[in-house]
């Protein structure tokens, strides 16, 4: 469909950082020519009995497909009046645009309002100057220990235990019937790894006190703070069968063992390798640790506000992504409201400076980042591009890049001293 834009009307009718809210009315002469394009339109493709395809009289068609035609109008001039609206405007849209208040009637204009999340114009007078402690915790010999326990876990087997009762770290089969007013419900079995949180804590404990084959009948209390509100506190009488305990065996920590876990040929080669990786990681969080004190102190010191609806926006955004319940969605956003906003701000001044220094990352930026990641993998690049592009993760790919030559310059306006 063709529709000549000149003479939508777009007016701003409310602004804030942030947000913009726009009127938008198409003249009758405009809603005209589009309800004709798209009747006729249908009336190409229109099969109906007695008339050949092509041949239907525009009355019929305009008869027939009344709501599909109007359906179509709308979406055509919603999106020409939306597109209007930013030319005009100047508009940096961040999101898809919010449309509401459609008016439509036969014989009028059509007019509606966009709601649009934008790009707030921000000053930012300083961004150096300031000082920063970098502190990369040490990696010692125990954290060494804990990841080479961790590994011998992994090829640990499970073995029965008999006679004895269960404790913190075992895996155990239990059969949980539940007595409501005398009456047992279906008798349920699982599968419980204690002191995982995987039963309430007083289940766990009456699970402890038998041995393999006993039965027992108990009264449990839900925690206070358990997930489902409505078993707050309450307490349920159950039946609590036994069947069969485990615990694992941790395998000596041997050069064969080593060889079965990957590609190093001994302990040594292994134990430097978790020394490399614990102090790599440690070297991570303290870089991070330094960017997050660095945009505290340019947030503070050009005084920048989180714009409400970008903070509402990346909330909803959480909200979403947690499968929060709309009961829960006022007390979520007094929780997370704070997260959100520093979330606000860190991205404004990492977006201005990125577009004032022209830092954003390249194609070339992001194929050699995919070579090194091929490298690390042992994979061809191709592979790599075409995983990325897949799971949707280029742009944040693009993004992470972009970050870094960001961080790259502040960082080099500011002094770091290492602890």
């Amino acid at each position: 469909m063709t529709v000549d834009t000149a003479d939508i009307q777009v007016t701003k009718v409310g602004e804030e950082p942030g947000a913009a809210t726009l009127r938008v009315e198409v003249p009758l002469e405009r809603v005209q020519a589009a309800e004709t394009e798209a009747a006729q339109l249908f009336q190409k493709r229109a099969k109906l009995p007695g008339f050949r395809k092509g041949k239907v009289p525009l009355p019929v068609v305009r008869k027939k497909f009344q709501e599909a035609i109007r359906e179509s109008v709308i979406r055509e001039l919603v999106e020409h009046g939306w597109k209007t609206a930013v030319d005009q405007e100047d508009l940096k849209p961040i999101a898809d645009p919010r449309v509401r208040d459609l008016k439509f009637e036969p014989g009028s204009p059509l007019s509606f309002e966009i709601q649009v999340e934008v790009k707030p114009e921000i000053t930012l007078d300083r961004l150096g100057g300031f000082e920063m402690t970098r502190r990369a915790a040490p990696v010692t010999d125990a954290m060494v220990e804990n990841q080479l326990e961790e590994l011998r876990r992994q090829k640990a087997p499970w073995v029965p235990v008999t006679d004895t009762r269960p404790s913190t770290g075992e895996l155990v089969s239990v059969t949980i019937t539940t007595i409501t007013d005398g009456e047992q419900e279906e008798p349920r079995q699982y599968q419980l790894l204690l002191g995982t949180g995987q039963a309430i804590p007083d289940l766990e404990e009456r699970i402890m006190e038998l041995t393999p084959e006993q039965t027992a009948d108990a009264t449990v209390r839900y925690p206070d703070d358990f997930p489902d509100e409505t078993k707050r506190g309450q307490t349920r009488s159950v039946r609590i069968t036994l069947h069969e305990v485990k615990r694992q065996e941790l395998p000596e920590l041997t050069d064969d063992l080593v060889r079965e876990l990957g590609d190093l040929d001994s302990v040594e080669q292994l134990t430097g390798t978790i020394r490399e990786d614990l102090e790599a990681n440690a070297a991570r969080e303290a870089d991070a640790a330094v960017r997050g004190e660095l945009i505290e102190q340019i947030i503070a010191a050009n005084s920048l506000e989180a714009p409400r609806p970008l903070v509402q926006r990346l909330l909803s955004a959480y909200a979403q992504a947690y499968e929060v319940p709309d009961d829960q969605l006022e007390k979520f956003s007094a929780e997370f409201g704070p997260i959100a906003e520093r979330q606000v701000r860190r991205d404004l001044i990492l977006d201005h400076v990125a577009e004032r220094e022209k830092l954003a990352a390249s194609e070339e930026d992001v194929d050699r980042r995919i070579e090194e990641i091929a490298k690390r993998r042992g994979s061809e690049p191709a592979q790599v591009y075409a995983s990325l592009q897949k799971a949707n993760q280029l742009r944040e790919l693009e993004r992470t890049l972009t970050e870094e030559r960001v961080f790259s310059y502040l960082l080099e306006q500011s002094t770091v001293t290492d602890e």
